[in-house]
C-alpha cells in the first residue's frame, strides 16, 4: 500500500555570500559634545600636569644630589655617620633609613589590626544609623595636622608610655627588641612608632573599609544560611574577599609612614647607631632629618640632604605604586570562589 506523499516541506535558510557586506562589522561611531570633549582634554591635561610634576621632582633630586654622590660614592648608602662638615666629609643614610623602617613597621604592626578591626565594625557590626556619622569621625582623623599629632604625643603619650616601656624592660629584656634597655625610655622608636600609628590608622581603615563594603551580599547570606555564624561568615568570606584592601591599605600606610616628618621630629632624639632596640632613647627618619638639617646645611650637606630625600622619593614611590596596584585588584573581589 503506497503511502500518501509527505506534506512537510524542508525549509532552507539562504547563505550569505562570502566576502558580502553582511560579514563585516557595522563601525559605531560615537560623537562628542562640546561639554565631553572639555572634560575629556581637561582629564588628560590633569593626569599629564601630575606625571611631569612627578618626572620633575625627581629629575630634580637627581641633579641636586650629585655632588653628595660624587663625594661619598656608594659609602652614602652604608656609613652610619654624618659629618658633612668634616675634612674629609663622611656621611651616609644607613642609620636613618634603619630607623625610618623601623618606626614605619611599628606603626603598622600596631594600625593594621585596628584598622582591620576598625573596618568590620563600620560595615558588618555598627548600628546602621551610626555607620555614616562613625565613618565620617574616622575620615576626620586623617585631617588633624601632623603637628598636634606630634605635640600630642611628645606632652601627653610619651609619660604614659614610660611605665610601659621600663615593663616591657624589666619583664621582656631577654627579646633582643627590648634587651640592654636603660631609663629613661624617652624619644624612643617605640613612641614615634605609636604616635605615627594613630596617623596611619585612619587611611588604613578607609580603604580596608571600602573593599569590606563591597563583598557581596549573596556570599555573605549563602554563608549565613548554611549555618555558619556571623563571626565565621566574617571570617571566611568578608576577610577573604577583602584581603586585597588589607594589603593595598597597609602599603599606603606604609608609605605615610614613611615620609612622617614633624611628628616624628618633635618626639625622637637623632641619633646614628643601628640597634635592634627600640626602647632606648634615640631614634632617627629620613624625613624628619632632613627638616631638622636643611636650615644650617651648607653646599655640600644640602646635597647629601637632596639626595636622602631622592632615596625617600623613590621608596616611598615603589610602595605607593605597589599599593595602587593591589587596591585595584581587591575592588573585583580577585581571589574569591564565587
Amino acid at each position: 500500500m503506497s503511502q500518501p506523499p509527505s506534506t512537510e516541506t524542508e525549509t532552507v535558510l539562504p547563505q550569505p555570500a562570502t566576502g558580502s557586506i553582511d560579514d563585516k562589522p557595522r563601525p559605531l561611531l560615537s560623537r562628542y559634545t562640546p561639554a565631553d570633549t572639555f572634560f575629556r582634554r581637561a582629564a588628560i591635561g590633569v593626569g599629564l600636569t601630575t606625571l611631569l610634576i612627578l618626572v620633575f621632582i625627581g629629575v630634580n633630586l637627581v641633579i641636586k644630589s650629585t655632588t653628595a654622590f660624587r663625594s661619598q660614592g656608594w659609602g652614602f648608602f652604608t656609613h652610619l655617620q654624618w659629618h658633612a662638615s668634616g675634612n674629609p666629609p663622611v656621611f651616609g643614610i644607613a642609620a636613618i633609613v634603619y630607623w625610618t623602617v623601623i618606626i614605619a613597621a611599628i606603626a603598622l604592626t600596631i594600625a593594621v589590626p585596628v584598622s582591620i578591626a576598625c573596618a568590620l565594625f563600620l560595615t558588618e557590626l555598627a548600628p546602621r544609623p551610626l555607620r555614616a556619622p562613625l565613618r565620617s569621625l574616622v575620615d576626620l582623623l586623617a585631617a588633624i595636622p601632623s603637628l598636634i599629632y606630634g605635640l600630642w604625643g611628645a606632652a601627653v603619650l610619651q609619660p604614659l608610655m614610660v611605665p610601659l616601656s621600663r615593663f616591657l624592660a624589666d619583664k621582656m629584656g631577654w627579646f633582643p627588641l627590648f634587651h640592654g634597655s636603660a631609663p629613661p625610655y624617652t624619644s624612643s622608636a617605640l613612641i614615634a612608632g605609636v604616635v605615627v600609628s594613630l596617623m596611619v590608622i585612619p587611611i588604613c581603615a578607609s580603604v580596608i573599609r571600602e573593599v569590606f563594603s563591597q563583598t557581596p551580599q549573596g556570599e555573605k547570606e549563602a554563608a549565613l544560611a548554611l549555618g555558619a555564624t556571623r563571626w565565621s561568615m566574617i571570617r571566611t568570606v568578608v576577610l577573604t574577599f577583602g584581603k586585597g584592601g588589607i594589603i593595598g591599605g597597609s602599603m599606603l600606610g606604609l608609605g605615610r609612614a614613611l615620609g612622617e616628618t614633624i611628628a616624628v621630629a618633635l618626639i625622637i632624639d637623632p641619633t646614628f647607631i643601628i640597634s635592634p632596640n627600640i626602647l632606648h632613647t634615640g631614634a632617627n627618619s629620613v624625613a624628619a632629618f632632613i627638616a631638622l638639617r636643611f636650615g644650617e646645611a651648607d653646599s655640600l650637606q644640602l646635597s647629601g640632604l637632596m639626595a636622602a630625600g631622592l632615596a625617600l622619593f623613590a621608596l616611598t614611590l615603589v610602595v605607593n605604586t605597589l599599593a595602587a596596584f593591589v587596591v585595584s585588584r581587591s575592588r573585583s573581589g580577585a581571589g574569591v570562589e564565587l
